[in-house]
């Protein structure tokens, strides 16, 4: 069946539009419609006009829970009073300065009070910022250029991190350490050859990895549940074996907690019992503003200082705005809020899970504490080489017919929760997913 046969997508188009007319409009001035490359999709996008709480409305007045979350960034939903007020508070005292901002500081001791493996944190715009800066201090300290990864993982936009995420080896190949591919045109040659692309979850990949290129290896970032990679946890064994290795080595090792620091109050990291050297954090700690930030021990963070090898630049790194939002929003996640968020996550993923047993669905469910993923595929899901083979039609019919009926995840079915949801928020997203579920068979697909 042509997927444009489909009911998701008749349906689609018969219910945003005034969305397909803006989508013909904005493409005349920006490639795509959107300046986020993420955020395109056939046939095209809806564009939001509003939102506040758990949901956005579109151009078409279609409302929709907002299970997506601007890649997990909207941890408190959409204009929560508490961080409203915060950017009120400070957009009377103004939005940027032209020297340092005083409230840096309050953020600041916040993140390091939270976080242990973190005394001292510098901010900027974006994780893809917080990654660069990060891999520099790594080159820095060791003296050393060529840095690793683990396949899947996704490290923000910058050249050296843009290299295999996708064409992975396939998950029966015996291949630890494989061979790393651009994700996008235009990245130099460097960045594929000054990468060593490893299989995450797999401690034998680490060490086999570290025995051919340790002594080149300024630094191994991961994350510890890996995101566009799947919403896959790290095993314990592999992130004892990583820092084992590294610590063994002089290999900087960097957590990329982006997107994970939510799980616990001390990020996954403390979670999990990982001790790294730097830290990369975005997203949650901006309360909804551009946010990236790089913390760590004091002798990798003195590279940062005033003579120092390493420059964070930035005409708007901790700009005030974010740094009153942050710091409100960071305070409202305390470890109930945690224990909430997780609580319906372990709903979502049950209830997920059991509507693909009742149904015989093609699929499983991924993830962990707030975070969770839809993949069709009946592969076991251990790393991105088995998350690779998701059925990618299946993914865009899923995504729409959700929307259709009012529920928005990412396209590729991530799932990230805000802690104004309820079980019954919880629950309808399981009632529309088994409905898609139904609508799919109905048309053929599974």
């Amino acid at each position: 069946m042509n997927i444009e046969d489909s009911t998701a997508w008749r349906t689609w188009l018969a219910q945003n539009p005034r969305s397909r007319a803006h989508a013909e409009r904005a493409s005349r001035r920006v490639p795509s419609g959107t300046s986020r490359s993420l955020l395109r999709h056939p046939p095209f996008p809806f564009y939001v006009e509003r939102a506040a709480g758990v949901t956005s409305v579109d151009l078409d007045g279609n409302e929709r829970i907002d299970c997506h979350n601007n890649y997990t960034t909207l941890i408190h939903g959409h204009g929560h009073p508490v961080i409203r007020a915060a950017i009120e508070r400070q957009l009377a005292l103004g939005t940027t300065y032209s020297a340092p901002g005083a409230q840096e500081y309050a953020l600041a001791e916040h993140l390091c009070g939270r976080v242990n493996s973190v005394e001292q944190v510098v901010f900027n715009n974006s994780g893809t910022e917080a990654v660069m800066v990060a891999l520099r201090i790594a080159r820095a300290v060791t003296g050393r250029n060529r840095i690793a990864k683990f396949e899947g993982g996704y490290h923000g936009a910058t050249d050296f991190v843009m290299v295999g995420g996708h064409g992975l080896p396939a998950p029966d190949d015996p291949v630890r350490v494989s061979e790393p591919h651009a994700d996008v045109g235009g990245l130099p040659a460097a960045a594929s050859t000054d990468v060593v692309l490893i299989r995450y979850n797999d401690a034998e990949a680490v060490r086999e990895a570290v025995a051919r290129f340790g002594d080149e290896l300024a630094a191994i970032i991961v994350e510890p549940i890996q995101g566009a990679g799947g919403v896959i946890p790290a095993t314990a064994e592999f992130l004892h074996v990583l820092r084992e290795e590294t610590r063994r080595t002089g290999i900087v090792l960097i957590c990329d907690e982006v997107i994970t620091l939510r799980h616990a109050v001390g990020g996954a990291q403390g979670f999990y019992g990982l001790d790294p050297d730097l830290t990369t954090m975005a997203k949650i700690i901006g309360g909804g503003f551009p946010v990236g930030a790089v913390g760590g021990r004091q002798e990798f963070m003195q590279s940062l200082d005033a003579g120092g090898a390493v420059a964070n630049l930035g005409t708007f790194s901790a700009n005030p705005m974010t740094m009153a939002a942050g710091l409100a929003a960071m305070e409202l996640l305390d470890e109930a809020a945690i224990g909430h968020l997780n609580a319906l996550g372990e709903r979502v993923r049950d209830g997920l899970r059991a509507v693909i047993a009742a149904l015989g669905l093609p699929a499983q469910v991924s993830g962990a504490g707030s975070l969770f993923q839809v993949h069709w595929t009946r592969q076991p899901l251990v790393d991105a080489r088995t998350a690779e083979r998701a059925d990618p039609d299946l993914n865009l019919l899923t995504f729409l017919g959700l929307a259709n009926r009012g529920v928005q995840l990412s396209m590729r079915g991530i799932g990230a929760l805000s802690t104004p949801m309820t079980t019954a928020i919880i629950d309808t997203l399981i009632d529309a997913f088994a409905d898609t579920a139904r609508e799919l068979r109905a048309d053929g697909y599974v």
